[in-house]
């Protein structure tokens, strides 16, 4: 077992809500480099209040949670998030590329022009999501499918050390979902640590802890502990097929 100060992400009875009012209660985990964390839940089982919590967007309202061995939201140029509904300003003409540059902003800051590397981090980005084709469109003129392998490719371009993942294949297609399948272990596979937050049982099957949730933490554990059928049928009000 690895010594804390290897942990990526670690969380002692760490309590997360709004307004002081606790969702979700009780998380105790340590996540460590090129490990997956699954949350899964139904809508408002708290899967999104956890990643705000950890992107340091809400504060925690009990316990502890550190990110890199500081505090959620501290380290910009090393933890990327992901939202459920990402921010596109349709009013703007934005094309696909500007929306990916905008990850690399936490290294250049607002002002530094792009250099060489960054504008091949982007490329290579928009060609790791299939996006690339489309990098000179209108954000606005893209499918749902589209725009979100845009959001995807513009976290990648973070070369972060944590992934906060909010229902990151929604809208997409079979292969869409298998893209990100394939972003999220080759990211692992860099030392990279994501928590990917779904309500897909399927995304948990390469997880090394997943934690299924319901205004609680219903199980925690490896996916053969945590989703047993008498932890899915509290949760989901079913159990999986055999």
């Amino acid at each position: 077992m690895s010594s804390s100060i290897d942990c990526t992400i670690k969380t002692e009875h760490l309590a997360v809500g709004y307004s002081k009012f606790p969702i979700v209660g009780d998380i105790s985990l340590n996540m460590h480099p090129g490990e997956l964390l699954v949350l899964i839940g139904t809508n408002g089982s708290g899967k999104s209040t956890i990643l705000k919590t950890m992107a340091g967007l809400l504060q925690p309202i009990n316990g502890q949670l550190k990110i890199l061995g500081s505090a959620p939201g501290s380290l910009p140029k090393r933890v990327a998030y992901l939202p459920q509904h990402p921010v596109s300003t349709h009013t703007l003409p934005l094309r696909v590329r500007d929306v990916v540059a905008m990850g690399r902003f936490a290294h250049l800051g607002l002002f530094n022009k792009p250099t060489t590397h960054d504008n091949k981090v982007v490329e290579n980005s928009m060609r790791l999501t299939g996006i690339d084709s489309q990098a000179n469109d209108p954000i606005r003129d893209l499918s749902g499918g589209q725009q979100q392998r845009t959001h995807l490719a513009q976290v990648l371009t973070r070369q972060a050390e944590v992934l906060l993942l909010d229902e990151p294949t929604a809208g997409l297609d079979v292969n869409g979902r298998k893209l990100v399948a394939e972003l999220i272990a080759s990211e692992r596979a860099r030392g990279v640590t994501v928590v990917m937050a779904t309500h897909e049982l399927q995304d948990a099957e390469q997880a090394n802890t997943v934690m299924l949730l319901a205004q609680r933490v219903v199980s925690i554990g490896a996916p053969e502990v945590a989703l047993r059928d008498e932890y899915l049928r509290e949760c989901f009000g079913f159990t999986q097929p055999h």
